[in-house]
């Protein structure tokens, strides 16, 4: 009976021993890195611009006569209509300008008359022989000139009362006044290229954005496309809105070649005004309750240390496979380039179990961009996982498929230092870990 309790007691001895190893030697690998969990949620791949609201119609107003401002009947904001008078150039030299047209056309036609009554005569006194045909065309001539003399009367009447007309400067369109740019009693001068006075939007309900895209990007855009934007008054809020055009011609700036998307967006509460700076997202793609991982994750590279580590491990697992994976993995069992080598991408690819291959192209020719993380598995050895990746937000990335990477795994994406560990409570200040550099993933990581 004692020999029983005995074994009974070794046994329970070996048992605790054995855990204490397995659980000891897992609890001092997690206590050297940090860790981010696998999660499910969505994410959704945007492109990120910026670009500046307007009006969806703007109109300038200007002048195309010259004078003084005598009044000025509108202000900053205000609503008008269509016709409404907006401002008055001083009419004294237009009206005089006028009167002489008058009095030129009066003159004019009293030449005309006398001009036409002369050859009236000249014409009977012509068919009786009394006139030489030398006088009677002089006649004639002169009829001519009157006539034209009265017709550029008429015209150059017509002109001074246009003028005089141009001096009330009326709203072309009915909308509201966001900008002047004159003072009463201020002189404006026409020339080639007539002075803004007023600029008016015709309707601030709906608003448009002119976004520069590069031209990397602009591929994935397409009208019709719905975007949502914020706007640094209302950092909290996101606007909708929708492509309405792509223009086709660039704009290169440091070599840098954008294309000017056109976006348009309601604006019925009035909130949004013309020149804010808009950050305009466009939706590519969105996924709803996929596998997450965090991009800093992929980023992580494994220490010459954790290198040897993981060949070690991949060595007394590669003796337990069979032949025909051997020969997947590593071609008759020789890991890598030389002898007892194997490159970690390799090994990885082999995980899928077969329909990928190095290039990062499924068997049916869909190209995959293939990225691996590592992490602790439950026998505490140091793991790499590989995963095909699908899109991505900047922060976390889509797990399109994967053997040993599951929602709630804990992925390394940091080394504790030693000496940092040792001295956090003394050291406030002092980094808590070590973030190693991009390990040569797709473009996005």
């Amino acid at each position: 009976m004692k020999t029983k309790y005995f074994i009974y007691g070794l046994i329970l001895v070996a048992v605790i021993v054995s855990a204490y190893i397995i659980f000891s030697n897992g609890s001092d690998q997690e206590e050297k890195y940090t860790f981010v969990d696998i999660k499910k949620g969505s994410i959704t791949n945007a492109i990120t611009s910026s670009g500046t609201l307007e009006a969806m119609s703007t109109v300038e107003v200007g002048t195309q006569v010259s004078g003084r401002i005598s009044h000025l009947y509108v202000d900053f904001n205000d609503n008008v209509r269509r016709g409404q008078l907006l401002a008055t150039i001083d009419t004294t030299i237009l009206a005089a300008q006028v009167r002489d047209a008058q009095v030129a056309l009066e003159r004019f036609k009293a030449q005309y008359n006398e001009a036409v009554a002369k050859h009236e005569r000249n014409k009977k006194l012509f068919e009786k022989n009394f006139l030489s045909e030398l006088d009677f065309i002089a006649s004639k001539t002169s009829l001519e000139n009157s006539s034209a003399s009265l017709k550029s009367g008429e015209l150059a009447l017509e002109k001074a009362k246009t003028n005089l007309q141009y001096a009330y400067i009326t709203a072309p369109i009915a909308g509201k006044i966001i900008n002047r740019n004159v003072e009463q009693g201020q002189t404006v001068a026409a020339s080639l290229s007539a002075p803004t006075l007023f600029t008016m939007v015709e309707d601030l309900s709906s608003m448009r954005i002119l976004v520069d895209v590069d031209e990397g990007d602009i591929g994935q855009i397409k009208v019709g496309q719905l975007v949502k934007f914020t706007v640094q008054a209302f950092q909290d809020k996101k606007f909708d809105g929708e492509v309405t055009q792509i223009r086709l011609s660039p704009k290169t700036v440091q070599n840098v070649v954008n294309y000017t998307v056109v976006v348009k967006a309601d604006n019925e509460d009035k909130v949004l005004l013309p020149g804010m700076t808009a950050t305009v997202d466009f939706f590519i793609a969105q996924k709803e309750d996929v596998l997450l991982v965090p991009n800093v994750a992929l980023r992580f590279q494994p220490t010459e240390e954790m290198m040897a580590e993981f060949q070690k491990n991949l060595e007394e697992t590669m003796k337990n496979l069979p032949d025909s994976v051997k020969n997947r993995i590593g071609g008759q069992g020789q890991l890598g380039q030389g002898p007892g080598q194997m490159n970690p991408s390799q090994f990885g690819m082999g995980m899928f179990g077969g329909g990928m291959n190095m290039q990062g192209r499924s068997s049916q020719g869909r190209n995959r961009n293939f990225g691996r993380a590592w992490y602790i598995d439950d026998k505490g050895k140091l793991a790499m996982g590989m995963m095909s990746l699908g899109i991505t937000d900047g922060k976390n990335t889509e797990i399109v498929r994967s053997r040993n990477v599951k929602e709630g795994m804990k992925l390394i994406t940091g080394i504790i230092e030693p000496d940092t560990k040792n001295n956090t409570s003394n050291n406030p200040l002092a980094p808590t870990q070590q973030n190693r550099g991009p390990g040569g993933f797709g473009r996005g990581f």
